[in-house]
């Protein structure tokens, strides 16, 4: 009897079709009789996990997300500017007129930590360098102002330390430097140097003097000479009027700041293209006697 109904069921062509598939299978299918076949349109299904919307975070979780962000920024900007003051460049203000026009008072400049170093330092540059031989005297007080030292620390602003100083390469280690010539040019090693850089109505020195430069050590100018306290004026005191090398601080690359005056710093080594090594000046100048 049982079978029987079983097959009047399949064979019924009329019968619904849930009853069949329930009859046939013993379970729930779609209009095919498929058991794998989709659930019928009617039939809600629910939603994969990975579809479904993500909850949206409360605000004071986007706040302090957002907050989170700023301090990061903050202290990675912290760390690499300190990085790069320390190890590569660091920002100085020209507090005077002595290397007018080149630099002019105000000036914001970035110095190359690296020379001297990996790289030297030559003929024609300008450096900054600390004043250990006081030619600056004893600094002046100054207010104490823990902000501006703290962003001078990590180089955020330039250096305002009247103790550096900032001057032009004329003499080498083992150079002969003199002045003047017969036309009133400043000689290096037997060679009058022509300096473009000086400033305008300017001579190359109205004080004559002849040195040689000792191992270790840098003849320094100021390109405004009638206002420059350099390495003229202080031949009678500590060092002789020269630069230890030691004391370099670095080799100024870039006026930053106005923004006027962006650009080059004022070096050059061309106008010293010419003169002799000091040792072939020696030579010759033996060689002539």
């Amino acid at each position: 009897m049982g079978q029987e109904y079983t097959r009047r069921a399949q064979d019924a062509p009329d019968g619904p079709e849930d009853t069949r598939a329930t009859l046939e299978g013993g379970g729930t299918a779609g209009a095919t009789g498929d058991p794998a076949a989709p659930a019928p349109t009617g039939t809600p299904a629910a939603a994969p996990a990975a579809a479904r919307p993500a909850a949206r975070p409360s605000v004071g979780r986007r706040a302090w997300l957002a907050v989170r962000e700023i301090v990061l920024i903050v202290l990675i900007t912290i760390l690499a500017s300190f990085l790069v003051k320390t190890f590569l460049f660091r920002a100085y203000y020209i507090p005077s007129g002595s290397m007018e026009q080149t630099l002019q008072v105000n000036d914001r400049i970035f110095v190359n930590l690296l020379v001297p170093g990996p790289f030297g330092v030559d003929r024609g540059d300008v450096i900054v360098f600390q004043d250990t031989k006081g030619w600056l005297g004893e600094p002046a007080p100054q207010p104490a102002n823990g902000a501006q030292q703290a962003l001078e620390f990590i180089g955020l602003l330039p250096d305002s330390s009247e103790q550096h100083l900032v001057k032009r390469i004329i003499g080498m280690p083992g150079d002969t430097v003199e002045c003047c010539s017969a036309d009133g040019r400043v000689v290096v090693n037997g060679e009058p140097v022509d300096e473009p850089y000086l400033h305008p109505g300017s001579a190359p020195s109205d004080i004559p003097f002849t040195v040689t430069v000792p191992e270790g050590h840098v003849w320094v100018m100021g390109d405004h000479r009638d206002a420059s306290a350099d390495s003229r004026m202080h031949r009678d005191g500590p060092g002789g009027g020269f630069i230890d090398l030691d004391d370099v601080t670095g080799r100024a690359e870039v006026i930053a700041w106005p923004v006027s005056r962006w650009g080059d710093a004022g070096g050059d080594r061309e106008a010293f293209a010419d003169v002799p090594d000091p040792a072939a000046a020696r030579a010759a100048g033996a060689g002539a006697g």
